[in-house]
């Protein structure tokens, strides 16, 4: 593991220290968590982009081609 540090306002860092407090948790799991979560952000959605596709392919549900228009949609 490698160390982090980082320039915080002092007040910022008060009330997040306050906050994670309050949730039992450092500041530090935080940050890693944080950190851990942005790195794959990109892959993770990528994976659900390609999984929301292969459901829709797979999906039989279908319009048969009927249309509405603004004000039907709106009665509904």
């Amino acid at each position: 593991m490698e160390n982090l540090s980082i320039v915080v306002d002092e007040q910022i860092l008060q009330k997040a220290n306050q906050r994670a407090t309050k949730q039992d948790v450092s500041l530090n799991t935080l940050l890693r968590g944080f950190l851990e979560n942005y790195s794959e952000g990109t892959e993770r959605y990528h994976q659900a982009t390609t999984r929301l596709l292969e459901l829709a392919n797979q999906s039989i549900a279908a319009s048969n081609g009927q249309r509405w228009t603004r004000e039907e949609l709106y009665e509904r």
